[in-house]
Formats: structure tokens, sequence, C-alpha cells
């Protein structure tokens, strides 16, 4: 998945949000070098190949979107034994790679024993990491995703160095404590530090909602390697625009993205993956695109949502959109 030699751009794990058919419409934009599945949540069984398999279908098409993009499995847990038998079962379903998640802030999670209620014990990511490590075939790489720390920054350090030493090949960090939840600002400082203490390729994520955004964190922590989330949802290009500033497209790839982009194709590719290819039903279909363009709207440059928060049918979103051109389509500069 993640080449150390060369730069990479990864669609971030976003629970009810980049679901595999959000997964195909923004693989399809050709800029991301892979994405992260949300989170299977392992807490007292195994799931089963059938489990993985409508968690994450790309693992039907070879670990696939439609349009050839890699998608990672991410388990989530605090049982070493039962997360290695989980990578198990995953690496025979299809898996080309695991994820660890220990950065995930929820209460519900959190307490629960999954997510960054591990970064209380560095000695426990350590464990998880080796299970997983030891019980997967050594092609399939083991990587962790991480906060901060749980209400400080002070522990970073060590629990990057114990999942290093669990034999994770790569690391992403998220520049925020479990405490900070997704309040701004980011803290990239220690992104560059873990990135020079443990001597693997560390993905850098958190507060990349522009392409200053990106030069910034690259500066700050010199990495080569970013995760986009809320940001990437927000503005469809950006991913594109940090593609060419690391010279993963041509230029001629984005020319025609200079100045406006309408949000009506890529929506109706999303109906069409929700709706076709993974059988939600119209009023969810819906649901998931208002959601999207209310992101775009807090975040983004997307200034009609309040035109179209209340339609009740896709066709009256669709109608709504070819009508006013104006609300379909927005300027990113």
């Amino acid at each position: 998945m993640l080449n150390p030699g060369s730069p990479s751009i990864i669609l971030a794990p976003m629970q009810g949000l980049t679901d595999a058919p959000m997964r195909a419409v923004l693989g399809e934009m050709g800029a991301f070098t892979f994405a992260v599945s949300e989170f299977l949540r392992i807490s007292t069984s195994l799931p089963s190949k059938r489990a993985f398999y409508r968690h994450v279908p790309e693992l039907l098409n070879d670990g696939r979107t439609p349009s050839g993009l890699p998608v990672q499995v991410q388990l989530l847990g605090g049982d070493a034994a039962l997360m290695a038998d989980s990578a198990t079962v995953a690496s025979q379903a299809g898996a080309k790679a695991i994820d660890l998640n220990f950065g995930c802030p929820a209460p519900i999670v959190n307490n629960h024993d999954g997510g960054a209620i591990l970064l209380k014990d560095p000695s426990r990511i350590r464990s998880i990491v080796r299970a997983v490590r030891n019980a997967v075939p050594a092609e399939i790489p083991v990587s962790a995703k991480l906060r901060l720390g749980w209400d400080s920054m002070d522990s970073i350090i060590e629990n990057a160095e114990c999942a290093a030493e669990g034999g994770a090949s790569w690391l992403t960090i998220h520049g925020r404590t479990r405490a900070q939840g997704y309040a701004p600002p980011a803290h990239w400082e220690p992104i560059g530090l873990v990135r020079e203490r443990t001597g693997i390729p560390v993905v850098a994520n958190g507060d990349i909602w522009s392409v200053d955004d990106f030069r910034r964190c690259r500066d700050v922590t010199g990495c080569t390697h970013f995760m986009l989330g809320r940001g990437a949802l927000a503005n469809p290009y950006l991913s594109m625009l940090i593609a060419q500033e690391l010279r993963l497209l041509p230029l001629t790839a984005i020319e025609p993205m200079s100045s406006d982009f309408d949000w009506t194709p890529c929506l109706r590719r999303l109906a069409y993956h929700s709706f076709e290819m993974h059988a939600h039903s119209p009023s969810s279909t819906l649901a998931r695109i208002k959601q999207w363009l209310m992101l775009a709207s807090r975040h983004g440059a997307f200034l009609g949502f309040d035109q179209i928060k209340r339609l009740d049918t896709l066709d009256d979103l669709f109608d709504a959109l070819a009508v006013d051109r104006s609300v379909a389509t927005v300027t990113y500069r």
C-alpha cells in the first residue's frame, strides 16, 4: 500500500462518511494512493469472512474500488489475541493491508476498550501491533493510526515507538489529543518528531483544508505522506491539487479545475454507487448526499445547502441543481 520511497495521499477512514460508495466516488478523482476503510469493531467475537465482505465490499474486487483504488482494512479493539485472529480472517478474505485504530475519540468506543483509550497504555499498543503482525503473512503490511495522546501530547513518542517496536510498517498520526476531539488546531510539530524518532514512514493527518495548509504541514512535519479527511469532502478538488504539488499528477490533469466545480456529477455518482451497487434505499442515499453537502457548506465553498436541505427526493434535489446552476457550481481557487 504505502511505498516509503514515493509520496502518497491517503483517504481517511471516517465513520459514517467514507464508506464504500464514498470511497468509490473519491477514488474516481484519480489522486489518492489508497483509502482506509471505516473501522470494523472487534469486541467479543471473531468476525466471519462474510462480515468483512459486508463492511469492506471492495474485498470482493481484489481489495479495490470499481476505479481501482486500493482499500486497506482497519480494525479497532483492545484484545490482542482477538485482534490477531480477526486480522487472520481479514487476510483470508482478501485484505492486502491491515490498519489498527488507536485514535477514535468516541466515548462509546473508548468506554469499551477501543480506539484512543489504548493511548493510556503504550505497552498494550505494542502487544496488539505485534500480535497482528505475527498473525498475518509477511507480505501484508500492518500499520497503526494514533492521536497525539489522551489528554496531553507527552506520550506520543512512547506510543509511536511502541507501535514501531510491535512491527508497524508505518504510522498515521492525527495531530490532536483525544481530549481535543476535532477542535482546532491540529498540532503538526509532534508528528515531525515522531518521523525523526521512529525510523519508519509517518503519515501526517489533521486540518489539511487547503493547498496552503498542506504546504505548511509538509514544512512543519517533513512528511511526504498525507491523509485527507474532511478537507477532501469539503473540496473534492483538494486531493488533485495536492497530488499536483507532490508530482503525483501532471499539470494537465487539473487545468480544467482552475475555477468552477460542478457538484452534480459527483453527487450522481454517489447516488449510483449507493443505490445501484450497494442496495441503499433512495431515502438513505438522499440523506448521504445531504450529509456531504452540509459538510461542504460548513467547511468548504458550497453555498446552496439551505436551498436543498428540505427536499424530499433525489429527483427534487437533482432538479434543483439543474434549474439553478449557481447552487451546483462552486468556485475553488
